[in-house]
């Protein structure tokens, strides 16, 4: 099963919503995955298939060994959906 981490700067409240609707959309697709947030520090530790967050807090993640998809607008679920199907469309 594939992971997807949310990222923000805190690892709260922005996070967490994302990764709710991160959870609904997969729902949606019918896709099955494990969904969790953190904050930064965290996540550079952490073990993910997918970084998913704001395209200037993921940036900073991007090593050339991650797969990391930085949004524009965090909130906007039909950017979240387009990124997650572009993702699994080449798994």
């Amino acid at each position: 099963m594939k992971k997807i981490l949310v990222v923000c700067g805190n690892g709260l409240g922005s996070s967490f919503i994302v990764e709710m609707n991160v959870k609904k959309i997969l729902g949606e697709l019918g896709i099955q995955a494990e969904v969790s947030h953190t904050d930064l520090a965290t996540s550079k530790t952490e073990q993910a298939d997918v970084y998913l967050g704001s395209k200037d807090i993921v940036g900073q993640l991007e090593d050339g060994k991650r797969y990391v998809i930085g949004l524009q607008n965090i909130l906007s679920q039909p950017e979240i959906k387009e990124a997650l199907q572009q993702y699994f469309a080449k798994e």
